[in-house]
């Protein structure tokens, strides 16, 4: 049986998906049999963050091959072009302003013990 299915690369905290065609016996990360697409989740506009080659996608659809629930979500997606648009990070915050410096009231007896 042949599925569709995300291969990961990528390094920690930074990964990068292969859309690949493999036997579902292979690991997931093992060899494939063809590569169709790539989806990078770290990129801000998500319009860029897939890729697929449809015409191959839909080649495999229709000799059979199963598609995973991530690619389904991935494809549908993709051929409706509803991507949300990323809202752009937060502004920094600026640093509090220091304390106005106050005159510290002399010390009761402090004249006294420097005497």
């Amino acid at each position: 049986m042949v599925r569709i299915r995300l291969k990961r690369l990528g390094r920690h905290h930074r990964p990068f998906y292969r859309i690949s065609v493999m036997d579902i016996r292979k690991a997931r990360d093992g060899e494939s049999i063809e590569d169709i697409g790539f989806y990078d989740p770290m990129v801000l506009d998500n319009s860029k963050s897939v890729s697929v080659k449809m015409d191959r996608y839909d080649y495999w659809v229709g000799v059979g091959a199963q598609p995973s629930d991530n690619v389904k979500v991935l494809v549908k997606k993709l051929k409706a072009n509803k991507w949300t648009e990323s809202a752009a990070p937060p502004a920094a915050i600026a640093p509090k302003e220091p304390a106005p410096a106050t005159a510290e009231a002399p010390v009761e007896g402090g004249e006294a013990a420097a005497e």
